[in-house]
């Protein structure tokens, strides 16, 4: 048998879930979970320098079950504004969550302190800050989701909060996973799963097929919880988690494809899942492998329907007992049921799989799992064939650079009028070459063929950004020669690669926030705004049409004037900007010009920067 590579399948495994257990964390937080199921809102409580904010479980059924849409989706922004516009997918689309749940967490928000006390616990000017661990199980899970999510989008404290579920449903769809990776928030969150627990599956089905059976058994759930008690279900809960299991897996089964992928229901995981089962725990991360293992667990050949069903009633109240036993699984160690398996690879596949509750004889399993593997190597793969392209541009890179300043010391003018007038043959071939190599990039972003966090990285963000400074001028100087000045670059003429690029970056400065960031004592060597010579070309026309027709407004001419003020005093532009015979130059002169003819005394902050010259400072 071929050598299998050593990439493990999961981001995390079964030492990081015994860990989470076994050092007292989830067992402390499955407590708090417990005993906030008979709180209205919310529970807070501290143990050992921990803030566990706790939610209920079964609070408001029947709010939970919203029938607006097919799964329940809708925009996660709302008309009082409790997240703002930055969640986002790779599309700019508003990420989508189910409605049920955001409704349940504005009611906290709306009819509790809980803002009150989140303001406390993160403002540093009152307390000392503590770690706050957000806690819930089932329908409280997704409520402590959206508020872990609440406090990392506010960005009310220094210091991240952390999330734990139990037995959550699923929350968010794509562009909500999206934007989580591009913040890098995904490790603030892990959701317990015990293996036939069915609420974290059920919204993978319409919400119409699963509401009537959900509201008959989740009060009965709320009771159990409640009285601490073990009450076996009659008839009638018998029958009504019978029929959810049927129209959940009749959900799973018709959207998946022979790639495991699911189309139809909007949901998708996001965060550290911990599965656990009667052979232990083992921890995924990544998004499409969890969708494969709340397939397979559902889909358990070699047990009796009966049992699976009982223990899609059992298994989603009885977390405590899940722990308790995945402590001693760990304390007294187990055996693979393949000990003669072929390969190192083989064996910790086989080690995994029966962790999380997926037996050796289940052959879809490996296969799935596999596929999950492969599509992370193929992730991977890419991103190091694009990091050596990447290092091949730099040459490109440097004969931009190389034409700038030539353009700068030979003949006077910035490389953006070089180009503006007569096209370079060479740089032109550079910038098309570039253009192509960054449209790639887009591409594959777009169809998901990159990491999930890819935009995030430091690396492509600070590559990015250095092309677009350097080569989006050229972009802009190749558009207004070829339209004659007759379009606008900025509202028509702008390639998508820039606007994700700057995208990318604007978000990865929202992430650091004004931390360690000082202010320039000398002027950028590329300007900083890349449009800038795009937001020139306009006010020149607007000058134009001004000097044709006094009776034009002058307000688009003033802004830009107060545009450029603020880009000097930043030092936020490169110094060619004031070469003799720029465009910029040139505007400067005629809107001096035609001011002073119209307002003899007229001065502004530009105008006294530009005759002093206290650029050059």
């Amino acid at each position: 048998m071929e050598a299998q590579s050593s990439t493990p399948i999961f981001t995390v495994d079964q030492d990081i879930a015994t860990f989470l257990v076994s050092c007292g964390i989830l067992p402390k937080a499955w407590e708090e979970s417990r005993l906030a199921s008979n709180s209205e809102g919310f529970s807070l409580n501290e143990y050992e320098g921990v803030a566990y904010v706790a939610f209920p479980s079964f609070h408001n059924i029947e709010g939970f079950v919203v029938q607006e849409s097919k799964y329940g989706e809708g925009k996660i922004q709302t008309d009082n504004k409790v997240f703002s516009g930055c969640l986002k997918g790779n599309d700019d689309q508003p990420a989508l969550v189910h409605q049920g749940a955001l409704k349940l967490f504005l009611r906290i928000m709306e009819n509790t302190d809980f803002q009150a006390k989140m303001q406390i616990y993160t403002d540093s000017k009152q307390r000392k800050l503590k770690p706050i661990i957000f806690v819930g199980h089932s329908l409280g899970g997704a409520v402590a989701t959206l508020a872990t999510l609440w406090v990392l989008e506010k960005r009310l404290r220094q210091s991240s909060p952390f999330c734990i579920t139990f037995g959550s449903p699923l929350v968010g769809d794509v562009g909500l996973v999206e934007a989580v990776g591009c913040e890098n928030w995904a490790g603030n969150f892990c959701h317990v799963v015990s293996t036939h627990d069915i609420v974290p599956r059920m919204l993978l089905a319409p919400i119409e097929s699963i509401a009537e059976p959900l509201i008959a058994i989740l009060p009965y759930w709320q009771d159990i919880m409640a009285n601490d008690s073990k009450i076996v279900p009659d008839s009638f809960i018998q029958d009504a988690c019978r029929t959810l299991l049927n129209n959940v897996n009749y959900g799973l089964d018709s959207v998946k494809e022979l790639d495991g992928v699911i189309k139809k229901s909007p949901y998708r995981p996001f965060g550290t899942y911990m599965f656990c089962s009667g052979e232990g725990a083992a921890c995924i991360d990544n998004s499409e492998t969890v969708m494969k293992i709340l397939h397979l667990t559902m889909q358990r050949h070699e047990k009796p329907y009966a049992n699976i069903v009982q223990g899609c009633f059992s298994e989603h109240i009885e977390y405590g007992s899940v722990l308790n036993h995945v402590i001693e699984k760990s304390i007294s160690g187990r055996r693979t049921e393949k000990p003669d398996s072929e390969s190192s690879y083989e064996m910790g596949m086989s080690l995994q799989l029966e962790a999380i509750g997926v037996g050796a004889q289940n052959d879809d399993a490996p296969i799935a799992l596999q596929i999950a593997r492969d599509v992370e190597n193929k992730h991977n793969t890419n991103v190091a064939k694009l990091t050596i392209e990447l290092s091949e541009k730099q040459c490109i890179m440097a004969e931009l650079e190389w034409y700038k300043e030539r353009c700068e010391k030979e003949v006077g003018i910035t490389y953006y009028d070089s180009f503006r007038k007569h096209k370079d043959v060479d740089a032109n071939l550079c910038r098309v070459r570039l253009a192509e190599f960054w449209d790639k990039i887009i591409e594959m972003w777009e169809r998901h063929e990159l990491p999930s966090d890819f935009q995030s990285q430091n690396k492509w963000i600070n590559a990015g950004t250095a092309y677009r400074r350097l080569v989006e001028p050229l972009d802009i100087a190749h558009y207004y020669r070829m339209c004659k000045g007759k379009g606008n670059y900025l509202s028509d003429g702008r390639p998508t690669r820039h606007k994700v690029l700057q995208k990318w970056m604007e978000e990865k400065e929202n992430t650091r926030g004004s931390r360690g960031q000082k202010g320039r004592t000398k002027l950028a060597s590329l300007t900083q705004d890349s449009c800038f010579w795009a937001h020139l070309e306009e006010a020149l026309k607007e000058l134009e049409s001004l000097k044709q027709d006094q009776h034009q407004k002058l307000e688009s001419l003033e802004m830009f004037e107060g545009y450029v003020t603020r880009k000097i005093n930043d030092r936020s532009v490169s110094s060619d900007v004031f070469l003799e015979g720029s465009s910029f130059m040139e505007w400067w002169k005629e809107w001096k010009e035609y001011k002073q003819n119209q307002f003899p005394e007229w001065s502004s902050t530009l105008y006294e920067i530009m005759e002093g010259e206290s650029w050059k400072g």
